[in-house]
Formats: C-alpha cells, sequence, structure tokens
C-alpha cells in the first residue's frame, strides 16, 4: 500500500465535484476567502453557475484530480461517488501519494469504507466529512469527520472556509455513522412536527397561533428544525424545499440499514420511515420534508357521507 505523502505540500487549487444545493455554499465560501477553486459536475447549468461565480471548471473528474491535490466531493449518493472516482474518466488513475479526498455526502459507512481503501491503492486520503447543517447556515456548520486525524489537521483550514468546525469522530466511516444517527432524529422530529400542527386544528387550537406561541416560548421541545418545518407548514411553502422528501428517505434508509447491521434495529425511526415513503408515493417526493402535513391532514379528514 502506498502512504499519502501530501502533509508537508502547500495547499494549492481546491477541487470540488458537485455543485448543487451545498456544493454551492461550498464553493462560494471556499472563493470568498480567496481560494483558488476548480469545479466538476455532471450538469453543464452547474458549471457554467460556477464559471459565473468566480471558479474555473474541469471537463472530467480526471482532470479535476490532476490538476488539484485537495478535492471535495458534494453528491447525492453511493452511485455518484462511484462514477466519478471509478467511472469513465474517473479520478481514480489522476490521485496520487498528495491527494485528499474529502467527502461531504451523505452515505453509508460501508462505501466510504471501500472507496477509502481502494483509493488509498494510489497513495491517496480519504476523509468521511459530512455536513451537519442547512445551507443557510453555511459558514456555521459542524463537519463530523472520520479518517487520519493527521489528514484532517491538513485541510481542516480549507473546511474553516465553510464551516464552524471540523471535529475527529473516529476511523473511516465514523463520520457517515453520527450523520447518519442525526439524520433518524431528523426524520422523526420532522414527522411529529407534521403530525401535531395537523391535530392541532383538530383541537380547536390554530396551527399557526400553536407554532408561534412554542417556537418563541424557550421550551424544551423548540429546536432550529422544529422552528423551520413549522414555519414551512404554517406558511404552506413547500414547493421551494430546503431538503426534499425523497432525500429524507434516501438517508434514513442508510441509517435503517446501518442499525439493522448492527444488530440494533430502530423502532421509532423504521415507523417514520413509513411515513416518509408514503409521501413519495404520494407524489411528494420533490417538495420539502414539511410538505408531509398533507399525510395527517389526509388521516385526520372526516368523511360525512352516510355508510349504507
Amino acid at each position: 500500500m502506498i502512504s499519502w505523502t501530501g502533509s508537508d505540500k502547500p495547499i494549492g487549487t481546491i477541487g470540488v465535484i458537485g455543485a448543487g444545493n451545498m456544493g454551492k455554499c461550498i464553493i462560494s465560501k471556499l472563493i470568498e476567502q480567496g481560494r483558488s477553486v476548480t469545479v466538476f459536475d455532471a450538469f453543464p447549468e452547474a458549471l457554467r453557475w460556477a464559471r459565473d461565480n468566480g471558479a474555473g471548471t474541469a471537463p472530467s473528474p480526471l482532470a479535476l484530480a490532476k490538476e488539484c491535490a485537495v478535492i471535495i466531493m458534494s453528491l447525492p449518493g453511493p452511485a455518484q461517488i462511484e462514477t466519478v472516482l471509478f467511472g469513465e474518466a474517473g479520478m481514480y488513475e489522476g490521485l496520487s501519494p498528495d491527494s485528499v479526498l474529502v467527502d461531504t455526502s451523505t452515505v453509508d459507512p460501508d462505501t466510504t469504507k471501500t472507496n477509502a481503501r481502494r483509493t488509498a491503492e494510489r497513495g491517496a486520503a480519504y476523509l468521511d466529512c459530512p455536513i451537519l447543517g442547512r445551507p443557510s447556515a453555511a459558514g456555521k456548520w459542524l463537519l463530523p469527520t472520520g479518517g487520519d486525524s493527521a489528514v484532517l489537521d491538513y485541510v481542516r483550514p480549507v473546511l474553516l472556509a465553510f464551516a464552524r468546525e471540523a471535529i475527529h469522530v473516529g476511523e473511516s466511516g465514523a463520520g457517515n455513522a453520527l450523520k447518519l444517527l442525526n439524520q433518524m432524529m431528523f426524520s422523526a422530529i420532522n414527522a411529529v412536527t407534521c403530525e401535531t400542527l395537523a391535530i392541532a386544528d383538530h383541537v380547536g387550537i390554530d396551527r399557526k397561533i400553536f407554532y408561534e406561541t412554542v417556537a418563541n416560548s424557550g421550551a424544551a421541545t423548540v429546536s432550529g428544525l422544529f422552528k423551520e418545518v413549522g414555519k414551512n407548514i404554517v406558511d404552506e411553502n413547500f414547493d421551494n424545499p430546503t431538503f426534499t422528501v425523497d432525500l429524507l428517505i434516501k438517508d434514513a434508509r442508510f441509517a435503517l440499514e446501518m442499525a439493522k447491521a448492527a444488530d440494533a434495529p430502530s423502532i421509532i425511526s423504521s415507523s417514520v420511515q413509513t411515513y416518509n415513503q408514503l409521501g413519495h408515493a404520494s407524489g411528494m417526493g420533490n417538495l420539502d420534508t414539511s410538505a408531509l402535513v398533507h399525510l395527517f391532514e389526509k388521516l385526520y379528514q372526516k368523511d360525512h357521507r352516510r355508510l349504507p
């Protein structure tokens, strides 16, 4: 196995693969800090956005890997990571013992362990560095990171361009595991917020009054997620998603599979996932997760037709 040798090298142009919601935040913050950035994305409009906002672009992941030693990935899931790493014109052949791959995507720990092992054949270092935080909180994110702590120390100045802190939480895959546990809580908080606001109308409490009273109460039940999801429900703002139902289903699936494999199968999150999947089946997959309130509204809707 070839060892990573980049610890004493200056960090030059930062590569970013993926210019979606989170990737755009990363790119913008890096440029604001004065970093040189080169971007690859499979979608031409994303590359145009990158150029319009001061970044360079690469024609392929391979070309980007040859240009940049530190590469940040922000991708939808394991399949896309597999493609950019090992597919046609993928990064693999362009990696060297100076390369560091920082994966901010939300994926399962096994995917990271496999990718870290395979890229180590080229001497490259690999960190799983998922994001705790919404796009609106870019710059204040926390990054639980798995992998070699020395590699994290090396790239931390880059990461702090778009995050408040990057914390080493264990070996390869540990960052993913922590993020998936967080997503289990996300799923449950989202569901109970939707359910509670749907019930409020049926017990004589206007949902807007309930939301505003609780959100401003300082009660222990109040979280940032409750405030965001509840406001979307009150405002009926479902078509401009911060996080879609389908993305939540994907993250929760990884979390539930991880828990089951560890002989710690989830009870609560498994039940909540049923509601998430019903939301997808009802055509809400591309809507904000707060749209799941409609499931509960339909559940509680009274049918006044006379039974035969």
